[in-house]
Order: C-alpha cells, then sequence, then structure tokens
C-alpha cells in the first residue's frame, strides 16, 4: 500500500476516533470537575460523583437488575425460538419471524402505550418493576433471536441433528449437546446488545416507570434537566463504569475457545480426537 494511501487512511481513522470519543472524556471531566463554566482550572473534586452516588445509587442497581433478568428472559424465550425457526424453514415460520420483529419497527413510546392500555389496571404490576422488564424484554427479543438464528442458518443444523439422534441422542439431549454449542457466538453477541440496550433504553421506560422504579437513563434525564451540569457529567461517568465491566466481561466470554488435540483413548488405535 503507498504510504500517502495508508496516511489518510490513518488520519481519516483517527478523526473518526477523536469524533467519537472526544464527547465522552469531555463529559467525564465535566463531571470531575468543580466547576465546568470555569473548567480544570477550577480544579478536580469527586464531590459530584459521591452526590450522584448517595442519591441515585439505587437507579444504578435497579437498572443493572432489570437488564440482566431481561438477558435471562430472552435466553429462555429467544434460543428455543431461534431453534424452531431455524427448523421450521416454511412460509409461516418467516411470517413468525417478521412478527417478532415489529418491537423493533414499532416506536418504543407506542409499545409503552400499549403496554400501560393492556395491564394498566393491574396496580401490584404497574407500579413494580417487572413492568418495565416486560417492556425491555419486548424490546431486545427480536435482537437474541436474530443473532442467534443468523448462527443457525449458517450451519448444517439437519445433518448434525440426525447424526446425533442415530447415535441414541433424544431431543432434548440433542439441544442441549448439539445446538446450544454450534450457536454459542450468536447467544454471547445477542447478550452483549441485549445487556447494552436494556441498561440504555429510555424511551420505553420513561412511560413505564413510576418516582420508585427509575432506571439509570431516566435518573440520568432528570439530573441534566433539573440539576447542574456537573451532577448529570457524574452520573454519566457511573454509568461508564457500570456498563463497561459488563461488556468487558461478555467480550471475554465471546473469545473463541482454544482446542487441542489429544488421544481419544490412550489404549486406542483410533485417530486423534478433537476435544476442547
Amino acid at each position: 500500500m503507498p504510504p500517502l494511501i495508508f496516511s489518510l487512511q490513518l488520519a481519516f481513522t483517527l478523526a473518526v476516533c477523536a469524533f467519537l470519543i472526544v464527547p465522552v472524556v469531555l463529559s467525564v471531566l465535566a463531571g470531575l470537575t468543580v466547576n465546568y463554566f470555569v473548567g480544570l482550572e477550577s480544579g478536580l473534586t469527586l464531590k459530584w460523583v459521591i452526590e450522584v452516588w448517595n442519591g441515585y445509587r439505587d437507579t444504578l442497581f435497579r437498572s443493572v437488575g432489570i437488564a440482566l433478568a431481561c438477558l435471562a428472559l430472552t435466553l429462555v424465550l429467544g434460543v428455543p425460538a431461534a431453534y424452531a425457526l431455524a427448523r421450521a424453514k416454511s412460509r409461516l415460520g418467516r411470517a413468525f419471524e417478521e412478527l417478532l420483529m415489529l418491537p423493533v419497527a414499532v416506536p418504543g413510546l407506542a409499545t409503552a402505550l400499549a403496554l400501560i392500555a393492556s395491564y394498566g389496571a393491574l396496580s401490584g404490576f404497574r407500579t413494580s418493576w417487572a413492568f418495565i422488564l416486560v417492556g425491555h424484554a419486548l424490546f431486545t427479543l427480536p435482537f437474541m433471536l436474530r443473532a442467534v438464528l443468523a448462527v443457525l442458518s449458517a450451519i448444517d443444523l439437519k445433518t448434525l441433528e440426525e447424526g446425533a439422534a442415530s447415535l441414541g441422542a433424544g431431543p432434548w439431549q440433542r439441544f442441549v449437546h448439539i445446538v446450544l454449542p454450534n450457536c454459542r457466538d450468536g447467544i454471547l453477541a445477542g447478550s452483549l446488545m441485549v445487556l447494552t440496550l436494556s441498561m440504555g433504553e429510555f424511551n420505553l421506560t420513561w412511560l413505564l416507570h413510576t418516582p420508585l422504579t427509575k432506571t439509570l437513563p431516566v435518573g440520568l434525564a432528570d439530573a441534566y434537566a433539573s440539576l447542574r451540569l456537573e451532577v448529570g457529567s457524574a452520573y454519566t461517568l457511573l454509568f461508564f463504569l457500570m456498563i463497561v465491566p459488563l461488556l468487558l466481561a461478555m467480550q471475554a466470554l465471546a473469545r473463541p475457545r482454544r482446542r487441542r488435540f489429544i488421544p481419544a483413548d490412550d489404549t486406542d488405535l483410533a485417530p486423534l480426537a478433537l476435544k476442547p
């Protein structure tokens, strides 16, 4: 590659990175400065972070809890649904798949209004965090479904299952030992999207929450609207501190597993078997 073209590509990449990263850095610095309008000359402080932690830490833990519950719910519903759709390659299956994609196409506010109209009369349910969880699950389920379905559609699932069935594996054994290991990458990709989308979801949550069930994005919006800019920026900093470890953990799980060749049986002269 000519040096000029490489230099231009590098400069463009650095410009894009700066465009994306600089606002984040400035927001973090705003939450650590004594007075944002004066700048760093006013000094650095953790006062705003401590103030946000003391006043809003319940929203942080609630958001993490809802995100993890949403992940569990989408795994239980999305993976079997993707498996069923991968096996049922028919017009009805494709129509059902498109039906499951509707929550993504419909605005979040419309979905929230539909949930309120349907279940708003259930006072105990309406005022609990489970009501927000249902909205998040509706919104994130298509992302889990699509990620897993894309992986299952790329492999010869029928042949693998037929081979396992010929060795005596039942439906449950085939699902656990054949389907799940082969769609591991899709499950991890879907899990990453579900966690990040649930943690940052605002439109649905804005209508579904109550004063006692605020989540992190709602509290962040309140902080920016009604408090000092430094408080809102400190809230953003805490958001990063909560979400980044989750993302790093998911990325670590998504790394390919190392495999090595070992003899299938020390007393057998059979060829080497591939084992994890």
